[in-house]
């Protein structure tokens, strides 16, 4: 089942004042230096068990990031895939592929909620299922382009076993 994410941001922020929660909105924790620990989403969607564990450990500020999703990332992307050696019908199947993401714009793509406890980072993330769907997209597209650069590189310098002396 799709997630609206929309929904659920402002649910999630009316629990999180119900209850008592300071909310800290921040920027998403994933790359924290802490030691990550992800609630697993699939087993256990709702986001008021994460809070109960919060709220167990006598938790009383949890970070708030949700993301929206921007039509310049589908630009960003069709830039780089000017970058790529694709076939021409593989080119326009990226770029159709790509354009069906820009009525999401605006839309909310991922909401994280996050605490500290004993030098780790607890989180709680979702993604809209579309969304996935576009960085999986995005992400071929950068290796791809990515793949033709270091061709180039190793041809020119020939692995520096070769002197033009």
């Amino acid at each position: 089942m799709e997630l609206n994410l929309d929904t659920l941001k402002d649910e999630i922020i009316e629990y999180l004042k119900a209850e008592g929660f300071t909310i800290y909105y921040g920027f998403s924790r994933m790359i924290d230096e802490l030691p990550v620990v992800y609630w697993n989403v699939d087993e256990k969607p709702d986001f008021r068990e994460f809070l109960a564990v919060a709220r167990d450990l006598g938790i009383k500020v949890v970070i708030y990031m949700a993301r929206s999703f921007d039509a310049g990332m589908v630009d960003r992307a069709l830039e780089l895939l000017e970058e790529c050696d694709f076939s021409r019908d593989e080119r326009r199947s990226y770029e159709r592929r790509l354009k069906e993401f820009r009525p999401y714009d605006g839309f909310t793509c991922a909401i994280e909620l996050s605490f500290d406890y004993s030098a780790r980072v607890y989180m709680y993330a979702v993604e809209a299922e579309w969304y996935s769907d576009f960085l999986q997209l995005n992400e071929e597209i950068e290796a791809a382009a990515h793949e033709g650069g270091e061709e180039d590189e190793e041809e020119d310098s020939m692995g520096g076993y070769f002197s033009r002396n």
